[in-house]
């Protein structure tokens, strides 16, 4: 009886072993099905991850882009604004300084009187010096009266058909059109 004892324990203890190595081989199985599954999920994962990082970088470097390009547009027009700025001053200065000789305003206002002095009464409008220099150079030229105004400041007013009618040429309604004229020329140059 010993024998078959001993028979049976070792069939116990054999099939205990086999189920045990059955048991461990369906786990070790499992578990290398589980980290494949975790490593796939992981590297699926992080390939999304990367694609949205690259989505992302792309549309930042769109927006970079773009906000250089207004930058550079908003620098362009700005210059333009300093220089345009900077020539209408410099205009001024410049017409203001040739308005500033009498014997040349009052020559310019000869000519300018003389082609409206058929228009009936025409009335000039100019600062203290000025008017006393057109009084004396425009004295020749027929129905007209110089006006002194201190406030037209540089150059005169020629005013047309009882005052309804009225021609600036001061220093800075000069300068105003030289830049308006100046200006598309000026806009090709800063954008060139």
């Amino acid at each position: 009886m010993s024998e078959d004892l001993q028979s049976l324990l070792n069939k116990i203890n054999r099939d205990g072993v086999e189920k045990a190595q059955s048991e461990a081989e369906k786990i070790l199985a499992k578990a290398r099905s589980d980290a494949a599954a975790i490593v796939q999920s992981a590297k699926d994962e992080a390939a999304a991850k990367m694609a949205e990082a690259a989505k992302t970088a792309d549309a930042e470097a769109a927006r970079a882009a773009k906000t250089i390009s207004q930058a550079a547009r908003d620098t362009v027009i700005e210059v333009g604004k300093a220089v345009q700025a900077m020539l209408e001053k410099l205009l001024a200065q410049n017409v203001d300084k040739a308005l500033a000789n009498e014997k040349v305003v009052a020559d310019l206002a000869a000519k300018v009187v003389s082609n409206f002095i058929t228009s009936g009464d025409v009335e000039v409008t100019a600062a203290g010096k000025l008017a006393a220099a057109l009084k004396a150079t425009l004295a020749a030229k027929g129905a007209f009266k110089v006006v002194t105004d201190d406030t037209v400041g540089k150059g005169f007013c020629v005013k047309v058909d009882a005052g309804r009618v009225e021609h600036s040429f001061t220093g800075a309604v000069i300068a105003e059109e030289l830049a308006r004229r100046l200006r598309p020329d000026l806009a090709k140059l800063v954008k060139a």
